[in-house]
């Protein structure tokens, strides 16, 4: 993408006024995608987005300039704006000798989707329309979208890094709309891994169209969901959101340093049930939130971020890890070259544990089984949450009976951490994700085990 020599030079003209650090991001992107609604292909669109950041350092002060123009005299440029607004004084020259980081991501693309005809890709989308419609005539609508990304990153900096990562991801959804006397219930259905169009050789869009329009006819006969607090159990990967933004933000090092954490300063302490081992992870193979290296060139790791209840460790981007004189933990993303990297999650879940999922649901007399949680607000300062229930039952006798109209699950992420009293063995990944934050977005996966709460308050419109 850029020579090494290029790269040498920049970041030597990036230090020469006395900074202390000194960052080139490159980015080659290139993205296809295509919607299908009311039968009808609405669009059908491919781009390519390419250009670099600089990042310069100097004390407390970060200068940041990106560029489309990957010349060198565009990238020299670039350079000399950041650290101007970085420029701490000292003057000087910097020679960098750059060492190639070797990051694996342990697999290889099979079919990479800019080899696919569009024609076949819209042949995905038309399928999945026939069969959710065939489903029954209460379908009154089907949506369904296909999208793949190629994004080729380069990172350079004064400590010597050069990485590349080359990521492929595929994803595909299918929305389906049921009209009864119930008014319109909605079902959705999604799967997304960092591969190539080899993901259709795992997944049957048609069996997708049929699960995501059979969700929605069975919430036609739905009952609106109680109100009030009660026992919940959680579904086997339909959960891992709840945990993603209920406590996983709180455990970014950027909001511990601000004092937004309602964990600041629990390392060491026991802040979860026994049960509970929570893990954010970016080297899990095809997951959507792997990577080879983050955005910041750090080899993508395994981090355990709660062990048996108690708080172990934060996330770290770079800045945050070297104010702390320790290495970064590989969580530096960003959304684009446009943007400067901050401290975000990959791939977060809570390990399986040892509990028997249809036990967990037997030894509750009456709560509510939640299938799948849609999108949430949480509060990371005090933790308090409130998320939409997108699928859910009741339970009744100890068995799952009726299905429940949308509600919401009201709590508080450190609460519910202390209140899991039973983790299944059946751990699943949910659904791909992107993670907002700071208006930048990018790709994360949460995964669960079943596993029950004993007491969440439920937003229903039940009497």
């Amino acid at each position: 993408m850029i020579e090494e020599p290029v790269l040498t030079k920049v970041l030597a003209h990036a230090m020469a006024t006395g900074a202390e650090f000194a960052e080139i991001f490159a980015e080659d992107k290139r993205s296809s995608s295509a919607h299908l609604d009311d039968g009808k292909v609405e669009e059908l669109s491919s781009g390519r987005d390419r250009g670099a950041g600089i990042r310069v350092v100097a004390g407390e002060t970060t200068g940041y300039a990106h560029t489309a123009d990957l010349s060198e005299a565009g990238l020299l440029a670039a350079a000399g704006a950041a650290a101007a607004v970085a420029r701490g004084g000292g003057g000087g020259v910097r020679t960098v000798a750059l060492t190639p980081v070797a990051a694996d991501r342990g697999y290889a693309y099979e079919v990479l989707p800019e080899d696919v005809p569009k024609a076949t890709k819209v042949e995905l989308l038309t399928r999945a329309n026939d069969v959710a419609r065939s489903a029954g005539s209460s379908i009154t609508q089907v949506s369904a979208s296909y999208a793949d990304s190629r994004r080729r990153i380069l990172v350079a900096n004064s400590d010597g890094v050069l990485a590349t990562d080359d990521a492929v991801r595929t994803l595909f959804s299918v929305s389906c709309v049921a009209t009864g006397d119930t008014g319109m219930q909605t079902g959705r259905q999604a799967i997304g891994h960092t591969m190539g169009y080899e993901l259709f050789d795992r997944y049957d869009v048609e069996e997708l169209a049929g699960e995501a329009a059979q969700r929605a006819l069975t919430k036609l006969g739905a009952r609106p969901a109680p109100s009030g607090q009660m026992p919940v159990v959680i579904a086997s990967g339909g959960g891992g959101v709840l945990f993603h933004e209920a406590c996983g933000h709180g455990l970014e090092a950027d909001l511990i340093a601000k004092g937004a954490s309602v964990f600041k300063g629990r390392v060491g302490e026991q802040v979860a049930s026994p049960l509970v081992t929570l893990v954010d992870d970016g080297t899990m193979a095809r997951e959507w939130g792997c990577f080879a290296i983050d955005d910041e060139g750090r080899p993508a790791q395994r981090n355990v971020l709660i062990q048996d209840g108690v708080l172990t460790d934060y996330m770290y981007d770079y800045l945050r890890a070297r104010k702390e004189g320790r290495p970064s933990s590989g969580n530096g993303r960003r959304q684009s070259y446009q943007y400067l990297p901050m401290v975000r999650m990959t791939n977060t879940y809570l390990l399986a544990g040892t509990d028997e999922p249809d036990d967990i649901i037997a030894s509750t007399e009456k709560g509510v089984y939640v299938k799948h949680l849609g999108g949430g607000q949480v509060n990371t300062a005090t933790g308090d949450f409130v998320f939409g229930m997108t699928e859910a039952y009741l339970i009744e006798g100890g068995r799952i009976t009726e299905p429940l109209r949308e509600g919401n699950l009201i709590g508080n992420g450190p609460e519910v951490l202390r209140m899991i009293d039973a983790v299944g063995h059946d751990f699943a990944m949910g659904p791909p994700g992107t993670c907002g934050k700071d208006g930048q977005g990018v790709p994360v996966g949460d995964g669960v085990p079943t596993l029950r709460v004993t007491s969440l308050t439920i937003g229903g419109t039940a009497a």
